[in-house]
């Protein structure tokens, strides 16, 4: 007979399908065409947050690119237009890292003697040397993305709109010069943000040491010892040639102590004496004052490198000093603490910094000039030793932090940059993200939250050199005069120099005279966590460009990224759409955790601990990859052991199953040449009771999931998705399967086709932002081989909405009974050892009778296939199945997520169509005991559906099932 279907490969290939689907929509120019037909529709906006192409992405960049993927697929189903722009960030230390290493330059000092302008120019033809890898990568997931309207954080169009965003801040008084203590790589010679510095500390062992300073004046007035020295500890001997004071607590106690060994008296915090003198022993208390008294005592300094330098080297007094550790005197260098500068600054004291950009002692300290700072620790302890002046040195593990991008340890140091000011916004930002939708929730009340409640000014500014221009021209008389430049058009009025490039080797050039005054820029260049952050109006080239769409494209609808974005792109957006138009610029986002390696470990190319991602595309298929991503912990904000065996229980459990129940359809409606158009099947109410309980949950479904997506919860989707391919394969198709074959009710026949066909059809499109490709087979396959006219692509179609009217909720509480009957039973044959096509009575007998167990035995043996098809096999079989199947829990997390939905039907050879679950009774005992799955199913079922509490008393329904139509068990 012939039809409109064509019979499929049983074991296909699905890496290969996937790229036969790619052609596909290449010929189509599909995602262009799908956002054509949504022309005139409402606009669903997406942020694409930009990543910097300066290597291949890996698992992070592809799962959130299937969230980002996902949700905007949907809602373009959904009839809504999306624009979906990728973008770059192209400044910045990664590419300014990259650049140096290819020039050979080891730092500042080397890029300005080679120029600006090669460096520069060498960045920008390095910036973009993954895209094609990019392009390539995220276009075989089924990424649907604007590759070439894609925009550039170093195209001068978005460089201007970030100039802009900066005349925003400075018209409003948000941007001001400051002298602070900042977190500074020196290995990139620049300042960090707080929240860059906070994103790598480790631990590190560092030398503990307590010194002596000799008290120099002041203190005999207050009955001290003549001898007295005071003691102060440090974890950072570096520091100590800039010391300029001593600083004390004003409430704490202080004591005075004769040293039993040396002879010589020690002041120290009374709180610390058992630390230094255990049990009191050796040191006797001669004098005992508050801290308060001791502020002017005078002390000489321990290097003669400042000793003229004002108002120093003297003792201050502050509460931010503790007995926490140490000995409750600390050390004070104005530069290189935040505490330290604040007290110095209240007492009058300027700094001192002897160290260069790359931290390197200057000439300001001749003996040390040329050694970098964490270098001279051992020379410094080695000669403050041999001059008496340690008298205890340790050696301390504490976490420290290091440069994100050199791994190279920070160091804390005053200098003088641009900053926002961000809190004295603290309240307006905590108010505006409440008004955000997070997924999960608690990474937005409580991480992002608290973050934002301690929210401190941020530092934009950056001693570097390839990045947009901070746009500030200082008057060189008069640091206090400036002339902030908001555009390319403004430079050129105030110039009369017109420019295509806002770079640095372009800009800085310029010169603005006004009013017989000279203005040159400010060198540094911003932030470039302030352009991502820009990028909502920058990527429209608001407001040279675009001023009347405004509305359309802000806020946006839904954005995603990873974890650490919270103190990232997150952050800067609010910060930025807060401080210009008062409000969040984002709606919903969605937080994914972080991807591990299979050890736990963090991925590393260098230790090689995972599978590269193109290996993987090409052995399991995009679909698998993006299944398993999705089906997992890591879309709740918690972290994924990235594991291959996950990949291929997502194939055997999820991809085979829906596509031999594809293969069923097809082989028996091409033998029967069965034809929807056709075809005279009976009403869906006519139908047999398990043809309208697969309609009625494929509507549960289509109501379920359009719920969840419509509140963004991926991860509540994907479970109830993977439950229906279990319950159409291993339920309703077996149930049916005599219906498919000789029946002689040519009514019943055409249901069942008509049921299939219309099962299948709907829940590709329900699937389709989850698995293109397969469900773009399936719609070629079953839809576009009826009629030509249809949409050329599943996701052209409409996403399909719940018809209330089709959902029996009484008929899927009853089948839930009879399943939960059927699987009991089926325990029993397990019990006892019986065959499944064993009669049920020999169960009465306890044990399989003899001649029972060989008649089975002979029917596996004239149908070798039969036994695994019909669940056959012994139990040690299946109990090794299930130890593994408990060691792969363990291993893959998101496992646990599938096996819950799926009830956990496991024995990979028990499979009703090749690939597909084993029998519903198959599964791992749940908590509570076999017993109340049926009462759980039921409850669960009215829960969905809004029905109350109510007693279902299951076993009526199991009844009235039984005396059913459609009762095949």
């Amino acid at each position: 007979m012939t039809g409109p279907f064509s019979k499929l490969p049983s074991d296909p290939s699905f890496p290969a399908l996937e790229q036969e689907i790619l052609a596909l929509w290449e010929r189509l120019d599909a995602f262009r065409e799908s956002n054509r037909r949504r022309e005139g529709g409402p606009e669903f906006v997406f942020y694409d947050g930009p990543p910097f192409a300066t290597g291949a992405p890996h698992y992070g960049h592809l799962l959130a690119g299937t969230i980002k993927d996902i949700v905007p697929r949907y809602w373009c189903m959904r009839g809504y237009r999306v624009e979906r722009r990728f973008g770059w960030d192209c400044h910045g230390l990664p590419i300014e890292a990259l650049a140096q290493e290819a020039l050979g330059l080891a730092g500042s000092a080397d890029i300005l003697a080679t120029g600006v302008d090669v460096f520069n120019e060498t960045c920008r033809t390095m910036v973009q040397t993954y895209v094609e890898e990019w392009r390539k990568t995220v276009t075989r997931m089924g990424r649907w993305v604007d590759f070439d309207d894609d925009y550039k954080t170093m195209d001068p169009a978005f460089m201007e709109s970030v100039w802009w965003v900066f005349k925003q801040l400075w018209e409003r008084g948000r941007v001001y010069r400051s002298h602070r203590i900042m977190p500074y790589s020196w290995k990139l010679t620049t300042p960090l943000s707080n929240f860059e510095a906070g994103s790598n500390y480790k631990d590190v062992q560092d030398p503990a040491i307590t010194l002596r300073f000799r008290a120099a004046g002041g203190h005999e007035a207050l009955g001290l010892p003549e001898d007295l020295y005071l003691l102060a500890w440090t974890t950072t001997p570096w520091t100590l040639p800039a010391n300029l004071a001593l600083c004390v607590g004003p409430a704490i106690e202080y004591v005075a102590v004769r040293d039993a060994a040396s002879g010589d008296h020690y002041l120290l915090a009374e709180a610390r004496l058992a630390a230094y003198y255990p049990g009191g022993q050796g040191a006797e208390v001669v004098a005992r004052m508050p801290g308060r008294k001791l502020a002017g005592i005078t002390y000489e300094p321990l290097f003669p490198y400042f000793t003229n330098h004002p108002n120093s080297f003297v003792v201050v007094v502050d509460d931010f000093v503790s007995t926490e550790d140490g000995t409750g005197i600390v050390h004070i260098a104005p530069a290189y603490g935040e505490d330290d500068f604040r007290v110095g600054k209240a007492a009058g004291i300027a700094l001192v910094d002897p160290l260069d950009a790359e931290a390197r002692f200057t000439a300001a300290t001749p003996d040390l000039a040329g050694q970098h700072c964490k270098d001279a620790d051992k020379g410094l302890i080695r000669r403050l030793k041999d001059e008496g002046k340690i008298i205890r040195q340790e050696t301390l593990v504490h976490s420290y932090p290091f440069c994100y991008r050199t791994e190279t340890p920070l160091i804390y140091r005053a200098i003088d940059a641009w900053y926002v000011k961000v809190a004295e916004q603290r309240d307006a930002l905590v108010a505006a993200n409440d008004d955000i939708h997070w997924i999960p929730e608690a990474v937005g009340a409580a991480r992002f939250g608290n973050w934002l409640r301690e929210a401190n000014d941020w530092n934009i500014s950056r001693n570097r050199f390839w990045g947009s221009c901070i746009p500030l021209w200082v008057n060189e008389d008069d640091p206090g005069d400036v002339i902030c430049v908001g555009g390319i058009d403004e430079l050129e009025q105030l110039s009369g120099v017109r420019v295509a490039d806002l770079h640095k080797h372009v800009v800085d050039p310029i010169v603005i005279r006004r009013d017989g005054k000279t203005y040159r820029r400010t060198p540094e260049v911003l932030d470039c966590w302030f352009e991502s952050g820009a990028m909502p109006y920058a990527q429209q080239h608001y407001p040279f460009e675009n001023g009347e769409r405004f509305d359309d494209f802000f806020p946006a609808h839904f954005i995603a990224e990873g974890l650490d974005q919270t103190r990232g792109w997150f952050y800067t957006l609010l910060v930025l759409g807060v401080s210009l138009f008062g409000k969040s610029p984002y709606r919903n986002v969605v937080v994914n955790g972080l991807i591990l390696a299979e050890d736990g470990q963090k991925m590393s190319k260098r230790k090689k601990n995972y599978p590269d991602p193109n290996d993987v595309l090409d052995r399991f298929g995009a679909d698998a990859l993006r299944a398993y991503l999705i089906d997992s912990p890591v879309v709740r904000g918690e972290p994924l052991r990235f594991s291959e065996r996950g990949l291929e229980a997502i194939v055997r459990g999820v991809v085979l199953p829906t596509w031999h129940a594809l293969t069923f359809f097809t082989t028996y409606a091409s033998v029967d040449g069965w034809d929807p158009r056709a075809a005279e099947a009976p009403a869906p109410s006519e139908r047999p009771d398990i043809d309208r309980w697969v309609l009625s949950v494929l509507q549960s479904l289509a109501r379920d999931v359009n719920r969840e997506m419509e509140g963004y919860r991926l991860y509540a989707v994907v479970p109830r998705l993977v439950a229906f391919i279990d319950d159409l394969t291993n339920w309703y198709i077996r149930r049916s399967r005599p219906r498919f074959w000789k029946n002689d009710d040519p009514a019943d026949k055409n249901a069942a086709y008509a049921t299939l066909y219309e099962v299948l059809v709907t829940f590709a499109r329900l699937l389709a932002p989850f698995m293109p490709f397969l469900t773009e087979t399936i719609h070629q396959r079953l839809v576009r081989a009826v009629d030509p006219a249809a949409p050329e692509s599943v996701h052209f179609c409409d996403y399909p909405l719940a018809d209330a009217a089709r959902v029996d909720v009484a008929l899927e509480e009853r089948m839930a009974v009879a399943r939960e009957v059927a699987s009991l039973a089926r325990k029993i044959r397990e019990d006892h050892r019986l065959k499944v096509r064993q009669p049920a009575r020999a169960a009465h007998g306890g044990a399989p009778r003899r001649g029972a167990a060989r008649a089975g035995d002979g029917a596996r043996r004239a149908d070798p296939g039969r036994g695994q098809r019909e669940g056959g096999g012994g139990g040690r079989r299946r109990e090794c199945f299930r130890h593994r199947h408990r060691e792969a829990q363990l291993q893959d997390p998101g496992q646990a997520l599938r096996s819950q939905a799926q009830g956990d039907r496991r024995h990979p050879r028990d499979l009703e169509l090749r690939g597909g679950r084993a029998p519903r009774g198959r599964r791992v005992h749940h908590r509570r005991g076999r017993e109340a799955g049926a009462r759980g199913r039921a409850a669960a079922a009215q829960h969905a559906r809004g029905r109350g509490g109510r007693d279902q008393r299951p076993h009526h329904g199991g009844a009235r099932h039984r005396r059913g139509r459609g009762a095949q068990a």
